[in-house]
């Protein structure tokens, strides 16, 4: 690719070279540069790529895409001193140099390169982004089972990692950097995907990964005080209005309007809004929600009505999922989805480590794990499942080492408020011991007098759990929740709840899925 179609759609100086140079890789890594690549360089918090344009001239990159004049000088200083180690002093070094790009802002800039390199894959996909303080992981996974009852290969990216189909892939960030993104695009289009569902951050949309990109959807779910520090965003205003700046790239725009902030945070999308909302009217809303336990179904019913009409089973227990449902039931309704696609969809959906679901132990106990692990989402997950009105609220978890003291004892505390029994036993407890831990978590439990009992090696404790079930209990395992491995003195160790559980219910109860009422 000639650099003249790298840099299509962008505005742009070239301060020196030619546009027609032929690109071999684009590269935001100074560790990969190589010989006849484009070189973006970045500026972070704590680093500076503009450092690097020397060195990446003198390993043979092609362009320099800079936001930064100044570096200029260092490439131009790179070339003198190759050209006096080859003998040159003297003659011109200038055709040494690699083209030179300047513009606005890198970060954009490799977004819209990152586009053009990979031959805007995006545009072949339709695109939804979701934003939000909470919810995103949920809805995301949502959409992403209707869609695929419905008939269709979907792309999802997110928190947990990319999925195209049944295949993950690991990335750094919930919303990963631009060349990172539409890498992901591309392999989405060459695996057959038609849709495209993906959290968006805040950050992301403050750094400009998701610039050049047409979501035919956008969705705004909630807002709250979150991720303000000097490294994120300096205050709750610019949070909210990096927010916003979603709803400049997207088609209709799904909000829910129970937000006390919708107006604000939608502002930008102007008239293109689909409502829903709990409380009022709106073109999606939801009624009558309510708990329900009933065999091994835990989760919420709701009645539909708006645009579509119908009774909504979700098997995720908490009612504060009814607001995820409706962004997820807008978004595929409006995309011409049927009720009944939507509706089976729901039925299935499940989010690997939040509020998730153990069906092997139907008719034995009721088990979830989540990925709660400090006290705010403890207090809300236990409190929610206390509403279920079970036998007894059993809950397993442990405290993180080389972490906050308070955090160890604010969560002892809303175990010992909540729970029946808890259950003390190993998180990820890096470089402390683990007695020394849950000395910590024993105080927390004795505010409220909590019952507890202490089992050091996890495994063990849930197959103890396992053991001692009963029918009307509801067992709640906190903290590992997605996380597949045990830090323990600088190693990781693969740990795998979800896979300890299905094993040992195997060998315990056989391959029956006793559909026996969970309250006995």
């Amino acid at each position: 690719m000639k650099l003249r179609e790298l840099l299509k759609d962008m505005e742009y100086e070239c301060l020196q070279g030619s546009l027609e140079q032929e690109i071999s890789a684009l590269v935001y890594d100074s560790r990969k540069v190589e010989k006849g690549c484009a070189f973006v360089c970045l500026k972070g918090a704590k680093f500076d790529a503009h450092t690097f344009v020397g060195q990446a001239a003198a390993n043979g990159a092609a362009a320099l895409i800079i936001e930064d004049a100044a570096a200029l000088e260092r490439i131009q200083e790179a070339a003198n001193q190759e050209a006096s180690v080859a003998g040159q002093v003297g003659q011109d070094s200038t055709k040494n140099l690699p083209a030179v790009i300047l513009v606005k802002n890198s970060r954009e800039a490799l977004a819209y390169a990152a586009r053009n390199w990979f031959g805007n894959p995006a545009s072949k996909l339709k695109v939804i982004g979701l934003t939000g303080t909470k919810g995103k992981t949920t809805t995301t996974h949502m959409i992403k089972k209707i869609l695929e009852e419905a008939g269709n290969k979907v792309g999802m990216i997110g928190t947990l990692g990319a999925f195209i189909g049944t295949e993950k892939y690991k990335t750094a960030n919930t919303t990963p950097e631009s060349y990172e993104l539409q890498r992901l695009f591309a392999k989405m289009l060459e695996e057959g995907c038609t849709y495209a569902v993906m959290e968006v951050s805040s950050q992301a949309l403050k750094l400009g990964r998701t610039a050049g990109i047409d979501f035919a959807y956008g969705a705004f779910l909630n807002i709250s005080p979150d991720h303000i520090s000097p490294d994120e965003h300096k205050d709750f205003q610019e949070y909210l209005d990096c927010k916003k700046l979603l709803f400049l790239q997207t088609g209709p725009v799904i909000v829910n309007v129970d937000d006390p902030r919708w107006q604000e945070a939608t502002e930008l999308a102007k008239d293109r809004l689909v409502t829903v909302s709990q409380k009022g009217e709106a073109d999606y809303m939801a009624k009558n929600a309510h708990n329900i336990w009933e065999g091994s179904f835990l989760g919420v019913t709701f009645t539909l009505s708006g645009k579509r009409s119908a009774q909504v089973n979700l098997p995720m227990p908490g009612t504060f999922n009814v607001e995820n449902a409706l962004i997820a039931i807008a978004i595929t309704a409006e995309l011409g989805i049927s009720t009944e696609a939507i509706l089976n969809g729901l039925a299935k959906v499940y989010v690997k480590g939040r509020t998730q679901l153990m069906t092997c132990m139907a008719g034995h106990g009721t088990m979830l794990i989540d990925y709660a692990h400090n006290a705010v989402s403890a207090e809300n997950l236990l409190s929610m499942l206390k509403a279920y009105q079970p036998d007894r609220l059993i809950c397993l978890f442990g405290g993180g080492g080389n972490r906050a003291k308070a955090r160890r004892y604010d969560m002892g505390e809303a175990s010992g408020k909540y729970a029946d029994l808890t259950v003390l036993t190993m998180d990820n407890p890096r470089d402390e011991e683990v007695e020394e831990i849950n000395k910590t978590i024993i105080e927390g439990l004795n505010v409220h007098g909590g019952k507890y009992i202490t089992i050091i090696d996890r495994e063990e404790a849930i197959h103890y759990l396992i053991d001692n079930a009963r029918p009307g209990d509801i067992i709640a395992l906190l903290g590992k929740g997605h996380e597949e491995y045990q830090e323990i003195k600088g190693q990781k160790y693969y740990f795998s709840e979800e896979k300890i559980i299905e094993e040992y219910c195997r060998e315990k109860f056989g391959n029956t899925n006793s559909e026996k009422s969970s309250k006995g």
